[in-house]
């Protein structure tokens, strides 16, 4: 129900309010002091009406990082690409949801994501914990499961717009929060 509600929102936003929102994000994102020294972040291709991901990861990949990017596997778990720029993108469809946009390069493993300095996070909402709200797939739960099992300790940021970030969402046992949500407007930081 809840995801559903956030869903809506974002439906009702206009290609030019989604680019718009993205320049901001892109901004803000990139002011981070976990970004600005980061060797490779793990993180993710916008759709649809998501916040806009593919100017930050074009400014990230300028400055030299290694930018590492989701394909789904059949099982809803993450393989990892690297990213080469915009036209090293290829459309996925998976089934009867949304068409994805994955790296069309070699896959990497899923244990890929264990390497990530960041981990840049979609989600639909995050609370005043930190506690993330995903689309209920669980994909990003496995890698988080992952990066904990690993001994992994990247910074966990979740991109989305401002009305996003509420008082409370619901938590289940293995959620774990992040460290801090990047919106269009500012950076909002979660204690550990």
């Amino acid at each position: 129900m809840l995801r559903r509600e956030f869903l809506a929102v974002r439906n009702r936003l206009t290609a030019d309010d989604v680019r718009k929102s993205a320049a901001g994000l892109a901004g803000r994102a990139l002011e981070l002091p976990e970004l600005a020294g980061a060797r490779t972040v793990a993180a993710y291709v916008s759709v649809g009406a998501e916040p806009g991901t593919l100017a930050l990861l074009d400014a990230l990949r300028s400055r030299g990082v290694r930018v590492l990017l989701p394909a789904l596997l059949p099982d809803n778990d993450l393989d990892w690409g690297v990213y080469g720029g915009e036209g090293s993108l290829t459309r996925v469809q998976h089934g009867g949801r949304m068409a994805l946009f994955e790296p069309a390069g070699e896959r990497l493993g899923p244990d890929a994501v264990t390497e990530a300095d960041v981990v840049l996070l979609p989600g639909l909402a995050v609370d005043a914990r930190g506690m993330r709200l995903g689309r209920g797939g669980g994909s990003y739960d496995r890698v988080l499961a992952r990066l904990e099992l690993a001994g992994a300790r990247p910074a966990l940021v979740v991109l989305l717009y401002d009305c996003e970030v509420v008082g409370h969402v619901p938590e289940e046992a293995h959620d774990r929060p992040v460290q801090a949500v990047v919106t269009p407007s500012g950076v909002r930081r979660f204690r550990a």
